[in-house]
């Protein structure tokens, strides 16, 4: 007995169907999130606008206080990110460069690897966004990564050995000297719905160098699944 098989568009159209009905593994990454860029407070990217700068750099970092993926836990592990676009994020070009917790087990890097890269998600969410707009991704760095964060006091930080470092702390009032408070409300952002505002000084002697002071930070508690933001 002889099998027609249908035409090549009429196959790719029934597995992708397929796939889209299949379900994600379930997973979640949950906790404090920190990031700097070149960018002036507020940082004009967050409102549709361009760089400050023309283009835009930066580092960010993340705990992960309760995380897993299927049965397999993440919590307790720490990634970070350097990353550099030669204009505004959306018109792509970006080239980005991933550090990941040497304590991680190689299942863990697996599977972390797989949610930092976009799988077993939908396109919409954060990491597929950003991941578009990348046009060189260089190798992922494994190394101890200290992190601390206080999102409500604005201040935190993170340090990789001597490769990357980032300090957080409140804006100051140029004429009382005194902390100034400011978020940033997104009812419909892909990073986050609220985060706070803070002065951020980071360095990066990495394959991706930069110094900036005094620039574009923010904190917020993070809350990332399948579907995207995990809202509270």
């Amino acid at each position: 007995m002889s099998v027609a098989f249908p035409p090549r568009s009429r196959l790719l159209v029934f597995v992708s169907a397929w796939r889209i009905a299949m379900p994600y593994v379930d997973w979640a990454m949950k906790g404090p999130k920190i990031a700097a860029c070149s960018c002036d407070y507020g940082c004009p990217c967050e409102f549709n606008g361009k760089p400050t700068e023309g283009l835009c750099e930066g580092l960010e970092c993340m705990r992960i206080d309760e995380g897993w993926f299927g049965d397999l836990r993440l919590d307790g592990l720490k990634v970070a990110a350097a990353y550099r676009w030669p204009g505004p994020v959306h018109e792509g070009g970006g080239v980005v460069q991933g550090f990941i917790d040497c304590d991680a087990t190689p299942t863990q890097v697996e599977a972390l690897s797989i949610i930092l890269g976009g799988g077993e998600q939908e396109p919409t969410t954060v990491f597929n966004i950003y991941g578009s707009t990348i046009a060189e991704e260089l190798p992922p760095v494994f190394a101890s990564i200290d992190f601390g964060s206080d999102v409500e006091a604005r201040t935190g930080w993170f340090r990789i050995e001597d490769q990357l470092a980032l300090e957080l702390e409140p804006i100051r009032n140029p004429v009382t000297g005194l902390a100034h408070r400011a978020r940033i409300v997104l009812p419909d952002g892909f990073e986050f719905r609220e985060a706070e505002v803070a002065s951020g000084t980071f360095t990066s002697n990495g394959e991706i160098g930069m110094h900036r002071q005094s620039r574009y930070g923010a904190l917020w508690n993070a809350a990332y699944g399948p579907y995207g933001i995990i809202d509270a």
